[in-house]
């Protein structure tokens, strides 16, 4: 094991790349990965990691106050595997106040900013091994990172502000991929990365005081578990704290139907609403995805303030949207399309229907629906109030095309309206559809159907 003695400098032949190093590791053969590690972040700087596994027999704690700025690197040849129960590596600063940098005090600036982590395997042999852990901390980046087959990858604990998460493979995992854990996290960026098999949820927010969550193109599948009871690959519960101001966006969000009641998105406010210290939490945007092969792709309880646009959904094998007991959601511009190569074998009895239940104040636009032959209504609102259907396509629908039930004050204006060919079929049902609702302006297959 050789450990810094002065300053070394490690020349690695990737064309004309060079790498400085204050520490350089290499695994030992006498078990004392442990104490080294915990040696080299003593001194700080740069640790950098030659190829091969290190065995950590205990949590190595990165003490930001004392240790100063740090990075640990590795070229992708390195693997960590833990041995023993908690993380990996657990980050702990001093940060204590928000992203402003006036609530930053100097010795942050000074020791503490910034902790890097990239180019590095993490495993696990322990059951209740992590990879990374961080609590305390300003602008912790962690990059290029392979962590699979731990129980929770990165676990986000207390307080931190202004994470990044790039370029990672959080993958096969017994826990959460990347768990916010009742944490308070104001400015959090996942991006670029894959989040799959992870059995707890690929990317979870539970509970804490979150905000400024960014999940910008990544490829998000199959974090869930039929037999652990998790069916999730986003989660975001709000019953005891809050997650808002949230954008998911170019993603690919997938996997799995086979567990019962899986859901792509999920976001569950407060149950009680009407008490202003459960309020119903929001400013949600989920844009540009691809969100397929899941019971629910969308699942919004108790929510308010979201904006759902610019996706492509399939195989919505109970609800493409399933929105319950929320208000001021606008869903626009979305394809809901039955593409025929997807719908062979166990996916063509997927229902792909939207229904709204109990919701009110919400605006349906530019929606295309085609081929949803739902018995009940591709579209379908329950009890819901003051929503507003404009320019939308609902093509290739079965018995019913739209359908209110105990409804009001709700206005649909401007839509067309296709039946299948050679099937009876109903545009819009007025059954108990409730009071104060108008139709006017829309294109249905037999103008008889309109109400």
């Amino acid at each position: 094991m050789r450990i810094r003695l002065g300053i070394l400098w490690l020349c690695l032949c990737m064309g004309s790349a060079t790498v400085l190093a204050d520490t350089v590791l290499e695994p030992s053969k006498d078990g004392a990965d442990t104490a080294a590690f915990e040696k080299a972040i003593a001194e700080g700087g740069n640790i950098h990691l030659k190829s091969g596994t290190y065995k950590l027999s205990r949590t190595v704690m990165v003490d930001l106050s004392k240790v100063g700025p740090i990075s640990i690197t590795g070229e992708g040849t390195a693997r960590i595997d833990m041995q023993a129960a908690g993380p990996a590596f657990l980050f702990v600063g001093t940060h204590a106040g928000t992203a402003d940098p006036a609530t930053v005090l100097p010795q942050v600036w000074e020791k503490e900013r910034m902790p890097v982590v990239r180019g590095i395997e993490f495993t696990a042999s322990h059951p209740d091994g992590d990879g990374i852990a961080a609590e305390g901390t300003m602008q912790l980046t962690l990059s290029q990172l392979t962590i699979r087959e731990v129980r929770h990858g990165i676990h986000l604990c207390k307080r931190n502000r202004n994470i990044i998460i790039e370029q990672c493979h959080v993958y096969h995992n017994r826990g959460v991929g990347v768990f916010y854990d009742q944490v308070n996290l104001h400015q959090s960026n996942i991006t670029g990365c894959h989040i799959s098999y992870n059995q707890l949820g690929g990317v979870v927010i539970a509970g804490g005081d979150v905000r400024n969550v960014h999940v910008t193109g990544c490829d998000i599948e199959a974090n869930m578990s039929e037999t652990l009871g998790f069916r999730a690959n986003v989660w975001v519960e709000c019953a005891r704290g809050s997650g808002a101001e949230i954008a998911i966006t170019g993603c690919t969000i997938q996997h799995t139907a086979s567990v019962p009641d899986s859901a792509n998105i999920v976001y569950v406010g407060a149950e009680d609403s009407s008490n202003e210290t459960m309020p119903k939490w929001g400013h949600l945007t989920i844009a540009d995805n691809i969100l397929t092969d899941s019971h629910h792709n969308i699942w919004l309880k108790n929510s308010r303030g979201v904006t759902i646009t610019g996706n492509t959904f399939g195989e919505g094998h109970q609800e493409h949207l399933l929105i319950e007991n929320s208000e001021s959601v606008v869903v626009g511009a979305n394809v809901f399309d039955r593409n025929p190569p997807y719908y062979t074998t166990k996916t063509k009895d997927s229902q792909d229907i939207l229904l709204f239940r109990n919701c009110k104040n919400c605006v349906l636009q530019g929606l295309l629906l085609n081929g949803i032959s739902h018995k009940s209504g591709a579209i379908q609102l329950e009890g819901c109030e003051g929503m507003n259907l404009q320019g939308c396509s609902i093509l290739n629908h079965g018995a019913v095309g739209l359908a209110l039930r105990d409804c009001r004050d709700c206005l649909v204006t401007g839509c067309l309206f296709r039946g299948k060919k050679g099937e009876q079929t109903q545009s819009i049902s007025p059954e108990n559809a409730g009071d104060g609702n108008e139709f006017f302006g829309n294109k249905v297959g037999d103008a008889k159907q309109q109400p």
